[in-house]
């Protein structure tokens, strides 16, 4: 049986203005634990008139420069005391972040909480190093004459959508990069997991954000479009799906508001007949079966030199037909249900697609929801392996989001790179060898917004992470994360004495 939750993390009224506040004229919406089906919270839904009285009141917020006019390293001791929140309470939060989005306990609270923390302190960081520059003046004559600089300025209000896959994370890294420029931020976070994001707000009170600062507000599709639609909203970030980042783009385009998009991928993870094959399997299983395969960057496409093939798909299926798939709040789990009976319905059509159209061998796993004993009513999937998959079918082209790895075989090295960019998407990507040339030589040709050698799936705060192609365009992270919520003014100042006289 679950424990209890503390009640500050299952109050799901919205953050507005610095306080909790009931928003919605409809019923709240269950929030269901995905290890049983059973609901465990609900959750008040924001309306259209709830985004328009918190963007205003993050308008006013902005405009009153409580925040934006701060001392810089002010920000940064705030930023820092959201971080040592959020570590204060790692196993509540980790046990919330199981509860609602059926991420395993283990990844929950030894990835997903501190990368979270992490994130406010490395943007805590970055947000002192925002700065201009001082550029030389190029005009015949008067190179000497005038001062020309560079200043930064916060965007404004920045909207930030986020999915439920990693719920407290990538409310994180949008939050804290949006915050460190100066901007303020309004966060609405994926209806599966509204409760996960309100405990950002939770640290913010402790750590003494100004009121106004970070809005929260759960809700649904249409939330989400009148936060985009909004003309008191600046910038847009949205982490989603590829149609829903089509239209976002198209409302945005109204405005014209800034937009940056993060919409998943299909990435490569590449192995080479000279690699480690225990090394690559184990890279292998992290990168596809991690979070029950609903990571963005999952190395879903798993590309494999003919010569392994073989063998590597024998061991790969072999590990994963060990893993463990339980309740997301047992420490040994390994798998943990997907987040909704939608979600699974979703994954295991893609299965039964596969195995329709031939797509490739079956090796482990199949088209049926898998029954775990004292979960019965959880959304789970076991592990699935595909071997000799073809590179053009429906598996190896669309996201599953699901603990579902097709193996494509491969001759050379050009070939690999045609299979590997063979997609609309271009989020992440990986190369196992032991020569370095190779890696180099692949690393580059590939269409991909991270590429990892001999290792996947790992992330720090201080390297921009993003993608190409239909997979989006800004960048979360590094240095880049907090210029995407800036906008630059030159200055070009006149140190003559006498003004130019052109007529």
């Amino acid at each position: 049986m679950s424990l209890p939750l503390p009640a500050d993390l299952v109050d799901g009224r919205a953050f507005v203005a610095g306080r909790r506040q009931e928003v919605g004229e409809g019923e709240p919406r269950p929030d269901v634990d995905p290890s049983t089906g059973q609901v465990f919270a609900h959750v008040p839904q924001a309306g259209a008139a709830d985004v328009d009285r918190a963007v205003r009141a993050a308008r006013t917020a902005h405009e009153a420069g409580a925040w934006r006019e701060m001392p810089v390293l002010e920000r940064q001791r705030i930023l820092s005391a959201m971080a040592d929140a959020l570590r204060a309470r790692t196993l509540d939060l980790a046990r919330l972040v199981a509860r609602e989005s059926g991420m395993p306990m283990h990844a929950a609270r030894f990835i997903e909480v501190p990368m979270a923390a992490d994130a406010f302190d490395f943007f805590a960081a970055a947000g002192t190093l925002v700065h201009g520059h001082t550029l030389p003046f190029s005009l015949p004559g008067a190179t000497t004459r005038y001062l020309t600089f560079t200043e930064r300025r916060p965007v404004g209000v920045a909207a930030l959508i986020t999915p439920w896959n990693f719920p407290l994370l990538m409310p994180a890294w949008k939050v804290a990069a949006a915050l460190a420029s100066g901007s303020v931020a309004v966060l609405k976070p994926a209806p599966e997991t509204p409760l996960t994001a309100l405990a950002l707000a939770l640290a913010a009170q402790e750590a003494g954000l100004p009121e106004g600062t970070l809005t929260v507000l759960p809700g649904g599709d249409d939330a989400g479009a009148a936060l985009v639609a909004h003309p008191g909203v600046d910038k847009v970030a949205l982490t989603g799906e590829v149609a829903t980042g089509r239209a976002v783009a198209r409302a945005a385009a109204d405005g014209p508001k800034r937009v940056a998009l993060e919409l998943g991928g299909k990435s490569p993870n590449i192995v080479f007949a000279d690699a480690d094959l225990d090394e690559a399997v184990a890279g292998a299983l992290f990168g596809v079966f991690f979070n029950s395969g609903q990571v963005c960057q999952a190395g879903s496409r798993i590309l494999v030199q003919r010569e392994v093939a073989d063998e590597f798909a024998r061991r790969f299926a072999d590990r994963a037909a060990e893993l463990v798939v339980g309740g997301a709040e047992d420490e040994m789990t390994d798998l943990g249900p997907l987040v909704s009976a939608a979600q699974r319905e979703r994954v295991l059509g893609h299965v039964a697609r596969a195995r329709r159209e031939g797509a490739g061998e079956l090796l482990l796993g199949g088209e049926e929801p898998l029954s775990v004993a004292g979960h019965e009513g959880g959304f789970f999937v076991a592990p699935t392996v595909f071997a000799g998959v073809d590179p053009a079918s429906a598996l190896a082209q669309q996201e599953v989001f699901g603990p579902v790895a097709a193996i494509l075989p491969f001759a050379d090295e050009e070939e690999a790179v045609r299979i590997a960019n063979g997609t609309m998407y271009g989020l992440a990507a990986a190369v196992w060898t032991r020569d370095v040339r190779r890696a180099l030589t692949v690393a580059r040709a590939l269409e991909a917004g991270t590429v990892w050698v001999n290792a996947y799936q790992v992330l720090t705060p201080t390297a921009p992470f993003g993608g190409l192609k239909a997979s989006g365009y800004g960048k979360e992270l590094g240095m880049e994360g907090v210029l995407g919520y800036l906008d630059t003014k030159s200055v070009i100042v006149d140190l003559n004495p006498s003004a130019l006289q052109y007529f």
